[in-house]
């Protein structure tokens, strides 16, 4: 399991992949742009900074075959939390380590 620690970690590691991935398919940023429909400085935007609004996101993920494989890892009901302290009380625990101050 991969734990991203900051929203700005994840918005980088979706924009790098999603390059990653527009590269290897072959698109321009323009070509992207066309078949999704999102503005061409909006993809660019998203390139250079992983910000982009939710519907323009699901477009390009649309566009570049991997939507349902998106949608599908958000459905995977491997552990589930009733509530938030579930999901502390998951966490692992840390060991205190004792020793002698000096």
């Amino acid at each position: 399991m991969i734990l991203l620690n900051t929203v700005s970690k994840a918005q980088c590691l979706l924009r790098l992949q999603l390059k990653a991935m527009r590269v290897r398919q072959g698109l321009t940023q323009a070509g992207l742009a066309k078949r999704s429909g999102v503005p061409l400085p909006t993809l660019r935007k998203y390139e250079q900074t992983g910000l982009i609004s939710l519907e323009s996101f699901l477009k390009i993920l649309m566009v570049l075959g991997c939507l349902e494989a998106f949608v599908q890892v958000l459905n995977d009901h491997s552990e589930h939390f009733e509530s938030i302290d579930d999901v502390l009380d998951d966490r692992p625990k840390k060991s205190r380590k004792r020793g002698w101050r000096t």
